[in-house]
């Protein structure tokens, strides 16, 4: 019986591993994702599928990480009997918020002092700024029509955020295949996370693209993405075989600060990219509704 358990796991780590990697390679192998100068009607296009994926991270940030983390530190805290009034649980999750924004607000600091230092003797007289192709970070603040095009709203670095809190929590669902007990709850688990990462994957892969990653960047994120869950299962299987004691504490405190970077990634960098910008606000936000919805459903089914 054990045997054939383990082979159900390790059926489900190969099948989660290539059916995520083939979602996720789709918006990197297509260069319809890429082309960003094109027709009004590719751009809208885009742009909703892009509002899509905000519904699907916003549904997956209230609906599924969120939940999923107060659930596993509530029952550790109890036991270890620090439900003592002072919320820890949310604590935690304000940790991993604040983590990303100062991090975030450091890199960026580096990266202009650095610009500004190799810019400042060649910079043009105001009013001539443009000359160049170049924007600075004031043209973009300054200007309603750059809005959408503003670096920093939709930075490179936000993007690897994204990807880092959801292979955290990836991890953590792997391990809640490889923590099973009886395979009819393997495959129940590994088909509901199966139909879960193929929609995140695919609204991953698509922000890297528009974040202007690297092609052989999103490759490797996309690979790395698809390994976690994988990962997350065979760490299960281990914990099962060596009975951890700690081990399911460090999991749920980790998976709080993965979750505090999610809620930071989805509030202040995916909503308001698309949000802000003036084009269609109504059918963005139908999208956007569209997106959550379906995560919603699948969240209702179990």
């Amino acid at each position: 019986m054990m045997e054939f358990l383990l082979q159900v796991k390790v059926g489900a780590l190969v099948g989660l591993l290539f059916l995520t990697l083939l979602f996720g390679l789709i918006p990197a192998r297509m260069k319809w994702f890429h082309d960003t100068s094109g027709t009004e009607i590719h751009k809208a296009v885009l742009s909703f599928v892009s509002c899509f994926a905000g519904g699907v991270f916003l549904s997956a940030c209230l609906l599924d990480i969120i939940p999923d983390y107060l659930s596993d530190i509530q029952k550790e805290l109890q036991i270890r009997g620090l439900d003592n009034g002072f919320p820890l649980a949310e604590f935690i999750m304000a940790c991993g918020f604040f983590m990303v924004l100062i991090l975030e607000k450091v890199v960026m600091s580096f990266r202009e002092a650095h610009r500004e230092e190799e810019r400042s003797p060649l910079l043009a007289p105001a009013g001539h700024g443009h000359a160049d192709g170049h924007h600075s970070l004031n043209d973009l603040e300054g200007s309603g029509h750059h809005v959408h095009v503003d670096r920093h709203a939709h930075s490179s670095f936000r993007s690897f955020m994204l990807f880092l809190s959801l292979s955290l929590h990836s991890v953590f669902e792997g391990l809640a295949i490889g923590l099973q007990t009886t395979d009819t709850k393997v495959l129940e688990i590994c088909i509901a996370i199966l139909v879960h990462k193929s929609i995140i994957v695919f609204s991953l892969s698509v922000k890297l693209v528009q974040s202007e990653v690297k092609p052989m960047w999103v490759v490797l994120y996309v690979t790395v993405f698809a390994m976690m869950s994988p990962l997350g299962i065979g760490i299960g299987i281990i914990v099962i075989e060596a009975e951890l004691e700690a081990g399911a504490f460090i999991q749920a405190v980790l998976e709080g600060l993965a979750a505090g970077t999610f809620i930071y990634i989805t509030f202040l960098e995916i909503l308001p990219h698309e949000l802000n910008s003036p084009e269609r606000p109504l059918l963005k936000v139908l999208f956007l509704l569209c997106g959550f919805s379906v995560m919603a459903a699948l969240s209702f089914m179990g």
